[in-house]
């Protein structure tokens, strides 16, 4: 027949290989080859000449490249469908020869399961959190165009003033909406149990910066947005089922919120928490004109939509460009401001992304080590199984096929302990949020959900190609003639085992990268808890009281009596030793942030020091126990009317007057202007108090007497102080019932909340650290367990393999000493790597650590040693227990084996 051109029907079909096997194409090529030369051996029967057969046969045929095209698709789809099938069927018997296998192995299957089950569920539950904090799409309509806009003081961001977001909602063209927050809490008169409720004061465009829409009702119009018409309320989804038991009668009701009646026009879902700080319920704000004039006073959380063609950068350019004109406007009060735009969600999340995804990768090393350790496993089980193997492949399996139904081995057990690690994980995802510090935006939400599920999956194939993949390989690679003719008996060195050396030199520097870790958190720990607060923690309660300002229309010299009557009040209570009142206690919430300016300076901006004020009554110190380093405390006598005083901290006494004594000095702040600075003459120095807690740096603070401190302060922090008590017992909870009797008697419609002691704030304020801490040395101590088990594994299994050997040098005359000493130095060689290797990797991992360590260097050389000691030792006990036993076999039966 005559060949015709490659690549179309008539291509000979090659058949001089027996391995080759001809392809879809071939065969339909051959096929249409035999038609047409059956149909050409006809013609020429009946008397055509063989070259007019052979067009007269092309002919008859037909289109032969269409019909030769659709043929060959209809072949591939054959095909395909039988490779398909094909392989299912061999993937279910592989799966179900698997399963046989483990059940025959019960020991070795529940040993490699939970191995990697532990590995899976830990990583699973850390990674729950971290999609549920940091991955997880934020509840906005947009969410990548929603962005918080802070100002700009010395580098610093902070609060907006009223007066500049007005100017910012004008004159900013790069959002389509701005709204501002400010965060605050009420009194709520509902029934006979007077309440505290989270919540905030929003400006009408708040509600569509985001988008959300409400469960029930509307938001907050435009038009209630203004002096007058502001008795007008949202509630969140949890507080109306709390609360009202989710009475959908709700809309158009009255309650009462700080003694003024509001009515209930809205309720917004449960998803809508857009900042992240479960406010139960939205009031206007209702900017006055004179606070939509006032650029001082910055207090305001704004928000905004950037439109849809803005960058963030060009936001940041505008906004810039804004504040500058601002300056000029305003240079007292803006003259050093700027500002800035940033994604809201990397906001939220961004204090808390590196810390968790750190976690992620310390956990990721436990599960690494699991999977060294169920390679060992398989790598044992595979000497073991190597006459199967030889058997198998000398009755026609391939090396590939080999290959390929180890590794579903490899998966089924994976998907197994999958299994298991999910409910491991399910329990930890429990105990993670019931144990995780306050204040981690979107923690409540981790669960097991579908992301959650195929990740612990993708864990699960990951785990089964680390595991079973160089067992298989290696298996497959074998001499299998050699196998068969000594019976299965695995003749290997042990010396030469490289993979199995090389897993524990692994497990090893991940172990130690752990433990160096944790190490390094557990030292930092022990020097917080070292650290001197500033103050007596011991015997202190705090609460919070808040006075509505409708019952308080007098201002500040009301305000400050009753809180002065309240504290007096405590003062003489049994088991009451002192009382205080506080804008803000150390550890605890409120505070305002003010510039003061010296005597002597420019009284501009740029001369201003930013410290934190806290306004208290004449006791504090004395409650507190803070020492007074030089002048004195507050009297009764600093009252209004009487010289304007201050007590400075030691802090801010060295930045302002460095190598001077500060009592005596005059300071601009809080009040005054430029023609009456109504200066403030500094009385004392205090010590320093760690106010946010042991982990913070000292900042500068100065205290002001109650009595004198400017009328618009109580705004400042909405008539709400923190009353402090020292009681004549150890456990300061006794007090809690004095402080709610003297709040009634002075007003029983007031609630008093957050009722703390002070060495839970302490313990609150470490809690982050305290934490990682905790979890990181926990996954350390497993890294370390895992190892060693992997390390006494391979020990025994090379033991095994060489009992005929040790028998024979004993024989000889080699004492216990000698053989113990041979094997544990060729035990110790992988783990000695194992330290050298570590240390490099924890010497890079620990410089994550850099910014969760106190008093103690992320390179620490103790550290270091330390746990490297506690690894070698750990791993000679692994290698000498198994090396011990093999000496106490009898020579005679070790040598008959």
């Amino acid at each position: 027949m005559t060949e015709k051109k490659s690549g179309g029907p008539g291509r000979r079909v090659r058949q001089s290989n027996p391995f080759w096997k001809a392809s879809a194409d071939d065969l339909v090529d051959a096929e249409l080859d035999f038609h047409l030369a059956m149909r050409e051996r006809d013609l020429a029967a009946r008397g055509t000449d063989p070259a007019a057969a052979h067009r007269l046969a092309l002919a008859r045929f037909g289109d032969l490249e269409s019909v030769a095209a659709e043929c060959r698709e209809l072949a591939h789809q054959t095909e395909r469908k039988v490779r398909k099938t094909e392989y299912l069927a061999e993937l279910t018997h592989d799966a179900r020869f698997a399963l046989r296998q483990l059940a025959k192995a019960p020991g070795f299957a529940t040993v490699a399961i939970l191995t990697l089950a532990l590995g899976i569920g830990a990583t699973t539950a850390i990674f729950s959190a971290v999609e549920a904090v940091v991955l997880r799409r934020f509840a906005y309509a947009h969410p990548e165009r929603t962005v918080l806009v802070n100002e700009i003081e010395k580098g610093l961001d902070g609060n907006v003033s009223a007066g500049n977001y007005v100017d910012w909602a004008r004159e900013a063209k790069s959002f389509a909406e701005l709204g501002t927050t400010n965060f605050r809490s009420f009194n709520l008169a509902e029934g006979n149990t007077p309440e505290r409720v989270p919540g905030a004061a929003v400006s009408a465009s708040f509600f569509r910066v985001f988008g959300v829409p409400p469960l029930l009702g509307r938001a907050i119009a435009d038009a209630e947005d203004q002096p007058g018409q502001s008795s007008v309320v949202v509630l969140s989804e949890g507080f109306w089922r709390r609360r009202f038991g989710a009475d959908s009668a709700i809309l158009g009701r009255s309650i009462r919120l700080d003694g003024e009646p509001h009515t209930v026009i809205g309720v917004m879902p449960e998803s809508f928490d857009p900042l992240v700080v479960k406010e139960q319920l939205w009031v206007p704000i209702a900017f006055t004109a004179e606070r939509r004039a006032t650029h001082d006073e910055h207090y305001l959380n704004v928000v905004g939509l950037l439109k849809p063609d803005v960058t963030m950068a060009q936001a940041n350019r505008e906004m810039g460009e804004i504040m500058k004109s601002l300056a000029q406007r305003f240079p007292i009060d803006d003259g050093e401001r700027g500002a800035r735009v940033v994604s809201l969600p990397d906001f939220i999340t961004g204090p808390f992304r590196a810390r968790l995804l750190l976690l992620l990768g310390s956990v990721v090393l436990v599960l690494l080590i699991a999977c060294g350790n169920v390679a060992n496993l398989l790598l044992a089980r595979s000497s073991a199984r190597a006459k199967e193997m030889a058997i198998r492949a000398a009755i026609g399996a391939g090396r590939g096929r080999i290959v390929r139904q180890l590794l579903a081995e490899s998966f089924v057990l994976a998907l197994l302990a999958a299994g298991a690690g999910l409910l491991l994980a399910r329990a930890g995802i429990a105990v993670l949020v019931a144990n995780a510090p306050r204040g981690v935006p979107r923690l409540s939400e981790a669960g097991i959900d579908v992301a959650v599920i195929l990740f612990a999956f993708a864990a699960a194939v990951v785990s089964a190609v680390l595991s079973g993949l160089a067992p298989a390989v290696r298996l497959a690679r074998e001499d299998l003639q050699a196998t068969l003719r000594e019976g299965g008996r695995n003749s290997m060195s042990p010396t030469r085992d490289r993979v199995r050396t090389l897993l524990v030199a692994a497990e090893v520097a991940l172990a130690l990268t752990l433990l160096t870790g944790a190490g390094l958190l557990i030292r930092s720990s022990l020097n917080l808890g070292r650290v001197d607060p500033g103050f007596e923690v011991q015997g202190l309660l705090t609460a919070r009281i808040a006075l509505p300002a409708r019952a308080y229309k007098e201002g500040a010299p009301q305000t400050e009596l009753a809180f002065r009557q309240l504290v007096d009040d405590l003062g003489r209570r049994p088991g009451v030793l002192s009382a205080a009142a506080t804008s803000q206690a150390p550890m605890g919430p409120g505070g305002n942030q003010n510039g003061l300016i010296p005597e002597g300076r420019a009284l501009e901006p740029k001369n201003a020091v930013l410290a934190r004020l806290r306004m208290v009554t004449p006791g504090y110190f004395a409650t507190l126990k803070v020492p007074l380093r030089r002048g004195r405390l507050f009297t009764d006598d600093d009252k209004a009317g009487a010289p304007r005083v201050m007590i400075v901290s030691e802090a801010l006494a060295r930045s302002m007057w460095p190598g001077e004594d500060p009592v005596g000095k005059r300071v601009a702040c809080c009040e005054g202007s430029p023609t009456d600075p109504k200066w403030k003459t500094v009385v004392g120095v205090a010590g320093d108090v760690r106010s946010g807690g042991p982990m913070q740096d000292v900042v500068p603070e100065f205290y002001l007497p109650v009595a004198q401190v400017p009328a618009e302060a109580w705004d400042w922090i909405q008539r709400t102080m923190t009353i402090v008590v020292r009681g004549d017992r150890t456990d300061p909870a006794t007090l809690a019932g004095a402080i709610r009797a003297a709040a009634r008697t002075m007003d029983p419609s007031l609630p008093v909340y957050r009722i703390t002691a002070m060495r839970d704030e302490l313990r609150s304020s470490m809690a982050q650290e305290q934490f990682n801490t905790g979890l990181l040395t926990i996954l350390g101590v497993v890294g370390l367990l895992l190892a060693a088990v992997g390390i006494y594994s391979v020990i025994a299994y090379f033991v095994t393999l060489r009992s005929h050997e040790i028998g024979v040098r004993m024989a000889l005359g080699a004492t216990g000493r000698d053989v113990v000493g041979l094997l544990a130095w060729q035990g110790m060689r992988p783990i000695l790597g194992g330290v050298v290797v570590g240390g490099m990797l924890a010497g890079w991992g620990t410089s994550l650590l850099h910014d969760s360590l106190f008093g103690v260097d992320a390179r620490d050389p103790v550290t270091f040693g330390l746990v490297a000691l506690l690894l070698i030792v750990t791993g000679f006990a692994a290698t000498v227990i198994p090396a011990i036993r093999a000496t106490r076999v009898d020579p005679t039966r070790a040598l008959q084996g």
